[in-house]
């Protein structure tokens, strides 16, 4: 009887982890809130917001992967190649390399989310959008995949 038990356990806990995504499909609030650019190497745009270069090590990126799949993600069992450390908070709106900007954004994400930052961005340079807009902007977004699309045509209006 304690085997069939044991039997079932390993059941239940195999199904689980094959209905769990391996992947994240964006960042999750607990590890990855979002951090801000404390430390600028400079200022950019009208507003002069702060502005941190890229400088995220190996080890900081694994640490990422990790704290990830220790939430039941199976990122380190997937190609690397199809993963990018993605800064929540993008550098070009005042992002920080911070580890709580920083998850594991696999392929299937990035391709529908890259193609918004530059926009607003864009815009930010312009003057028409403010950091505080952009960023809530962008963190809807990536919580809110399939109205992406829209998001950007929205963004090309301002």
């Amino acid at each position: 009887m304690k085997n069939f038990f044991v039997l079932v356990a390993l059941l239940v806990s195999s199904v689980s982890a094959f209905a769990m995504d391996q992947f994240p499909k964006g960042p999750d609030a607990n590890i990855t809130p979002g951090a801000l650019c404390t430390r600028p190497d400079s200022h950019r745009y009208p507003e002069q917001i702060n502005y941190c270069e890229r400088n995220v090590d190996t080890q900081t990126k694994r640490g990422r992967f990790v704290a990830y799949d220790q939430l039941g993600y199976r990122t380190r069992q997937m190609d690397r190649q199809d993963f990018k450390i993605d800064h929540y908070i993008p550098l070009c709106m005042g992002g920080s390399n911070d580890i709580k900007n920083l998850w594991p954004q696999h392929k299937s994400v990035y391709a529908i989310t890259d193609p918004l930052e530059p926009v607003l961005c864009e815009k930010m340079a312009q003057g028409r959008l403010l950091q505080k807009k952009a960023v809530e902007i962008i963190m809807y977004a990536k919580a809110h995949l399939d109205e992406v699309p829209d998001i950007i045509a929205k963004a090309n209006a301002l």
